[in-house]
This record gives structure tokens, C-alpha cells and sequence, in this order.
């Protein structure tokens, strides 16, 4: 049953209006003021809100102006209910948002015409708010792979390449590099959010998180105390800021770490494209079999995209090839990174990322063809 939000301080007006509703099937939610209808719309998710606009608290233009900055409530359709017919008046309200304007009193048949036409506005924005950026998360079975700085430079040179907004988020508290790596001392933003009961967790807030770079990519920053490590257990904050993350921005890259997060299954299956980093040993290789298997599971490499990333830290003669480890994998290596200890010790020590330092570099040029891969994919 469809819900509508009444928000009114006359109680009698509440009433009549609200057995209008329920004869023609409507579930009816009621507030008396403005900060009630708030809480009410964020909870309820009703399918139009009807709205007075002469209340104490916050009048009817405030409220609107409130639900259309939420992006919990933001595409709900709102009838502004008011005594006041001067074409000012309506103009403000439509100035805050409203989607429609009806004088007091208003004809059962008339409200129940404008509830039926703004109940598909509301599902027409619904649809589009549904759409999401895509989303690609970058892990490894075993640390010291280079994930963390391979997910910021692959954010970085994105945007480079691309000239378009790029989303970076670490997912992993306590653990963050990111801040360091950038030149940025305030890093506990992710904490901020996993502190949040999950139903909290809105797209505004996580929104409210991001940092703006002068690099033009927005970046979700986690902490890099250690005390902090113990939130990685919040794996339901963990999935809403993922499914929020999805929302505010057309590429989003997530630092999964060493796939050993809460809820990772569920993480995975919100993603569009995973980066697989390993290494060729065969310690590192039999583990990151065991995860790919739980990655295929999920679809990718068939449905979704797989990129397998071999990053090379020794000299060759000591690895295994990538013959034998496409065998043990039965799956190919779609890239080589060379080895580039000296460069990120040099970039680290200047703030400088590792994909902006030393352009040359033969890193860096694989990189770009790594990086382009990633854009074809992107853009279908």
C-alpha cells in the first residue's frame, strides 16, 4: 500500500484530509511539524509528502529545502498545502523545491489527481537515481601487493586520461595510506561513518566524507591509527558505504586490501570490475587462486570484468612465469607492473603520487596501457 506523508499543525485538517486518502487506498503517515515530517520522510519513504507551510518549528519552504538536499529523501515529490494563494507565495515554494501547490480547501478529486501525477514523477526519478557509476574494487590474497597504491594511482591516472570525476575510497580502517601519500593529515573520514548505526549511513553523509583533491578526484580517506583497526569489523557500515559510494560518482575505485573484509561476498557483488594484484611466487600464487575461485563465484570474468595484474618486486630468475601461473590459475595475466621500490620511496618522500612521478619510467608507461584497459571497460 502506497504511503503519504501529511505534515500539518492543524490537527483537524490532518484528519479530513488524511480519511480523503485512506477511502481511495492510501497508507497515511502524520506529522504536526516540520521537524517530525523530517524523521517521518528519511523513515517511511512515502510516495508523495503533503505539506503545510504555515508550521512553528520550520515552516513548509524549510522542510522542503531539507528533504531536497537529503539524497534519501530528495526525489520524494512534495505538495506544498497552505492557505496563502499569491503567486509569491507559490513562487517561493517552487524556488525550495515543490513539485506542486494546492490552496486550502482543496476538493478530494483535485488532491487525488495531483498525488496520482507526482506518484510517477516520483518513481521517473526513482529510476534514475538507480542508475550507478561504475565501480571497480582493486585486492590482493596477500599484503605488501600494492594495493592501496595501485587503487589511488589507478583513480589519479583515470582522470588524467579521461579529464572525468574519479571516486577513491580505502575500505580499510586503521590501515590508510592515502592521507600520507597525498600530503593530507585529517584522515579519519571512513571512521566517521563506520561509527554510524548502518540505517545512518546515507548518501549525503559518505558524501559529506569525501575529499575534494586538487588532482579532480574525490577521495574517502581511512585512518591510519592503529587503534582504529577494530572498526573493519563493521561490515554492514561497510556495505552501505559501498552502495552509497555507487551513487556519487560515474567511476568509483575501492581499496579492498587483502579480501579478508566483513562481508566481502556482498561487497563483490556491488562491484562492476575487480583488479586482481598478485605475485609471482608460489606462496602468493596459491593464494590468490583460493580467492579468485569466491571472485569467479561472483560472476566476474564472465559477467562482470577480471583484470589479473602480476606485480614483479625481484628479479625474474627468481620468479615463477607467467606461463606456470596462468596454468595454476586457469586464467590469463592481462598485465605486468616492473618493479618500482626506488620510485615509490622517491614519490612517497616528495607527496608526490607514483603515477605523476617520473612519467618516463617504464612503470609508469605500462601503467598507462593498464590504465587505458580500465577506461575501454569503463566506457563499454
Amino acid at each position: 500500500m502506497d504511503k503519504v506523508l501529511i505534515v500539518d499543525d492543524d490537527l483537524e485538517t490532518l484528519r479530513l484530509v488524511g480519511l480523503m486518502l485512506q477511502r481511495q487506498g492510501y497508507e497515511i503517515v502524520a506529522a504536526s511539524n516540520g521537524t517530525q515530517a523530517l524523521g517521518l520522510a528519511r523513515t517511511e519513504k512515502p510516495v508523495v509528502i503533503i505539506l503545510d507551510v504555515m508550521m512553528p518549528d520550520l515552516d513548509g519552504y524549510e522542510v522542503t529545502r531539507q528533504l531536497r538536499k537529503d539524497s534519501e529523501t530528495t526525489n520524494i515529490p512534495i505538495i506544498l498545502f497552505t492557505a496563502k494563494s499569491q503567486t509569491e507565495d507559490k513562487l517561493v515554494g517552487y524556488e525550495a523545491g515543490a513539485d506542486d501547490y494546492l490552496t486550502k480547501p482543496v476538493h478530494p478529486a483535485e488532491l487525488i489527481a495531483k498525488i496520482k501525477k507526482l506518484m510517477d514523477v516520483g518513481r521517473s526519478r526513482e529510476s534514475a537515481s538507480a542508475i550507478h557509476g561504475h565501480m571497480i574494487g582493486v585486492l590482493a590474497a596477500k599484503g605488501g601487493s600494492g594495493v592501496s597504491s595501485t587503487a589511488i594511482n589507478l583513480a589519479l591516472n583515470y582522470h588524467n586520461r579521461t579529464k572525468e570525476l574519479a571516486v577513491a575510497a580505502e575500505l580499510r580502517p586503521g590501515q590508510g595510506t592515502w592521507g600520507m601519500e597525498l600530503g593530507f593529515e585529517n584522515t579519519d573520514n571512513l571512521n566517521h561513518l563506520l561509527l554510524l548505526k548502518p540505517n545512518e549511513i546515507t548518501s549525503q553523509k559518505v558524501d559529506s566524507e569525501l575529499t575534494q583533491t586538487t588532482r579532480g578526484i574525490k577521495v574517502l580517506f581511512a585512518s591510519n591509527e592503529p587503534k582504529d583497526v577494530g572498526l573493519i569489523n563493521s561490515g554492514p557500515q561497510l556495505v552501505e558505504v559501498v552502495e552509497k559510494l555507487s551513487h556519487l560518482g560515474p567511476t568509483v575505485f575501492l581499496d579492498l586490501g587483502t579480501g579478508f573484509l566483513p562481508q566481502l561476498k556482498r561487497i563483490l557483488s556491488l562491484c562492476d570490475e575487480i583488479v586482481l594484484l598478485l605475485e609471482p611466487n608460489p606462496l602468493n600464487i596459491a593464494r590468490t587462486k583460493k580467492l579468485l575461485e569466491l571472485i569467479i563465484e561472483k560472476g566476474f570474468g564472465k559477467s562482470k570484468f577480471l583484470t589479473l595484474v602480476q606485480v614483479n618486486r625481484i628479479v625474474s630468475a627468481l620468479q615463477m612465469s607467467q606461463t606456470q601461473i596462468s596454468e595454476i590459475l586457469k586464467q590469463k595475466i592481462d598485465f605486468m607492473l616492473p618493479p618500482f621500490s626506488e620510485q615509490a620511496f622517491n614519490s612517497f618522500s616528495k607527496n608526490i603520487p607514483l603515477i605523476e612521478f617520473s612519467p618516463s619510467s617504464l612503470y609508469n608507461k605500462q601503467f598507462d596501457i593498464f590504465t587505458d584497459s580500465i577506461i575501454k571497460n569503463v566506457k563499454g
